[in-house]
């Protein structure tokens, strides 16, 4: 097994970046849609019931989708993103105590524990003057130096100020308010984070190409 070890981007990242999308944000949704529609699933599936209640279901499907997102990304991209394979295993782990237990507690830190882990390896990787944010937006763009240590910083702080803002919103609204927000208020809130770096991506972007002719 392998994942991204280089920050230039894969022939078959180029081509499929739209999989790729959807790889990652594919279990994302069915969390979201699985709960919402917990009780539809049981009467359909009563294997389901097995489970828990809804937000256990929607946890067993988030699990079960995200393994399949990897297998995929292994087959068709021939190895394992970074983040999806660390946020993968976390998914797991919290999901299987969640549904174990049943506690939703486990799956509710997980997006706190995910994100608090990329902030601190982002910034401590910069203390032994490692920009790792390459690994993870390596099919996207490339940047100088300078340029993947500023963003980094930026990426870094951002990342625990989501594990921050989870903490918050968990621990003082409901399931469903919860749920709601970890698909439609996180990503637009990182949606509209990443389209504000933008300027710096264009400032410090190199072309691959035209350098290798130099």
């Amino acid at each position: 097994m392998s994942t991204e070890s280089d920050i230039t981007p894969s022939t078959a990242d180029r081509h499929h970046p739209l999989l790729k999308l959807a790889l990652e944000l594919g279990p994302l949704m069915i969390f979201f849609f699985a709960n919402l529609r917990g009780q539809w699933l049981v009467e359909t599936f009563p294997a389901l019931s097995e489970l828990g209640g809804p937000l256990f279901v929607a946890t067993g499907l988030f699990m079960a989708a995200t393994i399949i997102s990897l297998i995929v990304s292994k087959i068709v991209l021939g190895h394992l993103p970074i983040m999806p394979f660390v946020s993968g295993i976390v998914v797991v782990i919290f999901g299987s105590l969640s549904i174990w237990l049943q506690n939703e507690t486990f799956i509710k830190m997980k997006p706190t524990i995910v994100n608090a882990l990329f902030g601190v390896a982002l910034l401590g990787g910069l203390a032994f003057s490692k920009s790792l944010l390459g690994y993870v937006f390596n099919a996207a763009f490339q940047l100088d130096a300078e340029g993947w240590r500023k963003l980094t910083i930026r990426w870094g702080i951002f990342f625990l100020f989501l594990a921050v803002l989870n903490e918050v919103v968990w621990r003082n609204f409901s399931d469903a308010t919860w749920v709601a927000f970890k698909v439609w208020g996180t990503m637009p809130i990182t949606i509209i984070f990443t389209l504000a770096q933008m300027p710096l991506v264009l400032k410090h972007s190199i072309n691959l190409e035209t350098d290798g002719e130099k």
